[in-house]
């Protein structure tokens, strides 16, 4: 049982572990990483972890898997069974494990997927999911005669997501499950809810036979907008694969984005929160650090990554952060985890206590106009490289430059910037302007950078006000 194991060189990623099934993640994979980290929450002194996994078709297979190599080094595992990755995290605080593990591929497509960690209330990345690797390579793994049982956290977690439910009148809502592992959280969510509820694609099914689930890009809103249209609902609210990422829709059908929504929030946790830190990513709109400002909050921005973010708000004590890809975490009644279900239980309440429509409040926030976020595919070994170049240039240009994570450019016309991706072998750029001139002009500064590190010129779809 003890014979060495080596992950291919692509899985162990910043934030998670993550792959394509029978190609680069495999079941001795998922069982390898049961064993190494599972070792690491023994020698931590901890006896129980749970497990969860989404609804991709791959899922139960690599789950059977991981609780083999949990068990062999003689965790106790309770196994939550198929549902959203926050509920694994629900379940991980509610019972007090040593820690949770979710088999999830998230928001990618159907043939990939991954392993999300947490170690006591904490976050795995970096570093320590690189250890897990070291660990396999040198079968360094504790032995033991662990066990396994399934438990229902099911009505616990939707009586939990109700609990801050604060709302005052009754709305129209409509779901967008995308087919994903929140579905029959959200029937029972929605059963208990006040008001109508409109449910989409709220069958689990991991081929996502309707359309792709990310709720930040536009083209995976046209189902939701639709029903916002047809039912004539107050808002919309779609979630992705693993249901920790949110995406909104205004009755009016517009996109009101993440860092939007974390402003709405932020509005709101401030008042019980005065003078309370909120974060927010790289990424995010210079409107939303403004607004946190106006309200009394402080502004912090910080690197992209939802493992990152966490781990800034535990340091320091902020009641709420949020990222441009509609990961939002509330330590504001809640525990301080990415949940997009209890994210679209507090969107509702809002609407409905301010007496307001999400179209209001949305159209309350400075008016900016941006490019979407976009990535360009780059030669892995270059990507960083890339941006180390740029850096280096803006730099000695005596450019106003936020370098925490890549390079954030702030000029009279607003800012522009670039970063490398974590997960993927990609760029990911974005400007965002008070002026369409003016963000022509911070995508040309923009492009004339690339082009010195000798890239072609990404295309910037669109323009448009957020």
């Amino acid at each position: 049982m003890s014979e060495a194991h080596t992950f291919h060189p692509t899985v162990l990623r910043e934030y998670d572990i993550r792959g394509i099934v029978g190609k680069t993640l495999t079941p001795a994979d998922a069982r390898a990483v049961g064993r190494s980290f599972g070792t690491v929450v023994v020698r931590k002194g901890g006896k129980t972890v749970c497990v969860g996994y989404d609804g991709r078709l791959s899922s139960p297979e690599l789950e059977e898997a991981l609780v083999e190599g949990l068990v062999s080094t003689g965790l106790h595992v309770l196994r939550i069974g198929l549902g959203p990755t926050p509920m694994l995290y629900f379940a991980t605080r509610d019972r007090e494990a040593a820690a949770g593990i979710m088999i999830t591929g998230s928001h990618n497509p159907p043939d990939y997927n991954g392993i999300k960690m947490m170690l006591g209330k904490g976050p795995v990345y970096g570093q320590q999911i690189l250890e897990l690797g070291t660990m396999a390579a040198k079968a360094d793994w504790e032995q033991g005669q662990g066990s396994s049982e399934k438990i229902d956290v099911q009505d616990e977690y939707v009586a939990r997501l109700l609990k801050d439910y604060d709302g005052t009148r009754d709305l129209k809502i409509a779901w967008d499950a995308g087919n994903g592992a929140s579905g029959e959280i959200l029937r029972r969510l929605t059963a208990k809810l006040p008001g109508t509820h409109v449910l989409l694609f709220d069958e689990i099914d991991g081929n996502f036979p309707n359309h792709h689930p990310d709720p930040t890009v536009e083209a995976n809103l046209v189902d939701l907008k639709k029903a916002v249209a047809e039912h004539g609902c107050d808002i919309g609210i779609g979630f992705d694969g693993d249901g920790d990422r949110i995406g909104a829709i205004d009755h009016k059908g517009r996109v009101v984005w993440g860092d939007q929504l974390v402003a709405l929030y932020a509005a709101d946790v401030l008042k019980s929160h005065p003078g309370a830190t909120i974060i927010a990513d790289v990424k995010a709109s210079q409107a939303l650090f403004d607004e946190i400002a106006k309200h009394g909050g402080n502004p912090l921005m910080w690197k992209t990554g939802h493992s990152l973010l966490k781990a800034k708000m535990a340091e320091t004590g902020s009641p709420l952060a949020g990222e441009m890809s509609g990961h939002i975490f509330f330590a504001d009644k809640w525990y301080g985890f990415d949940d997009a279900l209890y994210c679209g239980v507090r969107l509702a309440g809002l609407v409905s206590k301010l007496n307001t429509t999400l179209a209001d409040l949305r159209d309350g926030l400075p008016d900016m106009v941006n490019t979407p976020e976009t990535r360009f595919q780059i030669d892995e070994e270059r990507k960083f490289a890339v941006v180390e170049e740029v850096k280096g240039r803006v730099k000695a240009s005596g450019a106003k430059v936020n370098d925490i994570d890549g390079v954030r450019v702030t000029t009279d016309d607003g800012w522009w910037l670039l970063r490398a991706s974590n997960t993927q072998d990609v760029l990911v750029a974005r400007a965002e302007s008070y002026s369409q001139d003016g963000l022509e002009r911070l995508k040309n500064a923009l492009i004339e950078q690339l082009v010195a590190s000798g890239l072609s010129a990404p295309s910037f779809e669109g323009g448009g006000s957020h």
